[in-house]
């Protein structure tokens, strides 16, 4: 029997489920078609990312047309926290919170959002940090969840979190790659711990993962980024195969595409 799963965080809003790579069109729109084999291979629900107003406005309109299958979260990724410093700050929070209020309960956590020092050339640090404290008032407000991002923040995720941990319902660490010993922080924190491609870069990463408890443990693929790549320690553990083109303009009705990772 096939198991049934969710993935909790994907990208539906990306144009590559529309056929579009980096602004070019390769092939034909094909979102529901993933969809469908999203469900075919036992994927009975999504969560679709939001990552700013515009985004979450889009995804929530996925989740009007697919009522039965697709959720979505509405917030402000690290690396887009600028869009608060250039439309208004505290008041393009207000629209965030007022988008969430007007269309429960098709929204199920507050995010993306979190700090991410990898990538300070989108966002200076000082930026991520102001407004994901702000996405914390977001949260206890709605009473809703966080749909959390941390890369590479040495103890200032950690440190955020257990300062506020009190204010919110709880919250999902999505697409983890740190330490065991900051996992073990996060779960002490009740949160819970999601896992994707990018966790099962390294055999550091597989330990990590092997050690998550079973209850704080939750999949996601991230799609369609965070494919699990052959140079992965977590290659070997796959099972299931799909057919698939090797780019995108190759494209033909049934076939998965390389590079563009799916909830399947």
């Amino acid at each position: 029997k096939r198991m049934r799963v969710i993935d909790i965080g994907v990208n539906l809003t990306d144009e590559m489920f529309r056929g579009v790579y980096r602004s070019q069109r390769k092939h034909v729109d094909d979102f529901v078609e993933v969809i469908e084999r999203a469900k075919r291979s036992g994927v009975v629900g999504m969560l679709s990312t939001g990552t700013c107003l515009e985004t979450s406005v889009t995804s929530l309109k996925l989740c009007q047309q697919f009522p039965n299958n697709i959720l979505t979260t509405v917030g402000v990724h690290p690396t887009s926290s600028n869009l608060f410093e250039e439309k208004g700050g505290d008041a393009y929070l207000d629209e965030l919170r007022l988008l969430i209020e007007q269309n429960l309960p098709n929204v199920a956590a507050v995010g993306e959002c979190g700090i991410d020092y990898d990538r300070l050339h989108f966002c200076p640090k000082d930026i991520q940090l102001k407004w994901f404290k702000k996405q914390f008032d977001l949260a206890e407000a709605t009473q809703l969840p966080m749909f959390l991002h941390s890369r590479n923040t040495g103890d200032d995720f950690v440190n955020l979190m257990k300062e506020n941990r009190a204010r919110i319902s709880g919250g999902v660490v999505h697409s983890f790659t740190g330490s065991i010993e900051e996992m073990q922080q996060l779960i002490d924190l009740d949160l819970f711990i999601g896992i994707n491609g990018c966790s099962l870069k390294t055999a550091e990463n597989l330990e990590v993962a092997r050690r998550v408890p079973l209850d704080k443990l939750v999949i996601e693929t991230d799609a369609p980024w965070c494919e699990i790549r052959p140079t992965h320690a977590g290659f070997k553990e796959i099972k299931t195969k799909f057919p698939t083109v090797n780019k995108p303009e190759r494209y033909a009705p049934g076939s998965c595409v390389r590079g563009r990772n799916e909830p399947c």
